[in-house]
């Protein structure tokens, strides 16, 4: 097979494992997508890897926000509020992870896996209020809240779901449903954001993206389905994804030492 060509398929299929995930259990899924490409696609440059990801990962957020939003579920006033404060700190953060050597940065990166797999063992709770608006008050605490979260995403390379999700929950006191819809605003200024400024450098590969964002569309639909199977099971899976971001971070960590 060419070897184009069998690069484009892994990346599809890794896509796909990556919406299946995702559709399955929620944020975290995305951070897979960086790991895949360099040591299962063969992308040598660690930065290359981490702006194709972070633009696969806006698209598929975007997929998903429309699916949200029908849904009438998106508190949009914070969404906005929180991503507009975040979009500066993801270009910020991008600009800053592309002056780091491409070893250290990967090292920082199995810490942000290991962090997003512990996070997802925490209990999720799913209280809160429903008809929460925006008012003075949580505009402030959204603003430099989400700020934050976006630099963060910027220099990782990631959706920052993690982080937002539990962010938008403590400002504003929304509901676990209604800040997991509302994240997606995010994670889409964020991932357009951070693989723009690649892009500007050329550390984007656009026909990976493509094989991953197809990939990831196609498990999306797939998760819908499995996701409901898990049923009663849901929280014991969770925790075992959670076991394997943390597995995969270890082994970043291991490679990016040698």
């Amino acid at each position: 097979m060419d070897p184009e060509v069998l690069r484009l398929a892994l990346a599809a299929v890794g896509g796909s494992v990556i919406g299946l995930l995702l559709a399955m259990f929620g944020g975290g899924g995305s951070v897979l997508a960086t790991p895949l490409l360099i040591y299962v696609v063969g992308v040598a440059d660690p930065h290359v890897a981490i702006g194709t990801a972070a633009a696969a990962v806006a698209a598929n957020a975007l997929i998903g926000l429309v699916a949200q939003a029908k849904a009438g579920v998106v508190k949009w006033p914070c969404a906005l509020v929180f991503g507009a404060a975040g979009l500066a700190g993801s270009l910020v953060g991008a600009q800053v992870a592309k002056q780091v050597d491409g070893h250290s940065l990967l090292l920082w990166f199995a810490l942000a896996m290991a962090l997003i797999g512990a996070s997802m063992l925490l209990p999720r709770r799913s209280e809160g209020d429903p008809g929460v608006r925006l008012d003075g008050r949580l505009a402030l605490r959204l603003g430099p809240l989400g700020a934050l979260v976006g630099l963060a995403a910027g220099f990782f390379g990631i959706g920052g779901g993690f982080l937002i999700v539990p962010g938008l929950m403590a400002a504003t006191g929304m509901t676990l449903t209604n800040a997991a819809a509302s994240s997606l605003v995010s994670v889409v200024l964020f991932g357009a954001a951070t693989s723009a400024s690649y892009a500007a450098s050329g550390l984007v590969d656009w026909p990976l993206f493509v094989a991953l964002v197809a990939g990831g569309g196609l498990g999306a639909v797939a998760g819908a389905p499995a996701a409901r199977l898990i049923g009663r099971q849901g929280a014991v899976a969770r925790r075992a994804f959670a076991l394997m971001v943390i597995a995969v971070a270890a082994y970043v960590a291991w490679r990016a030492r040698q």
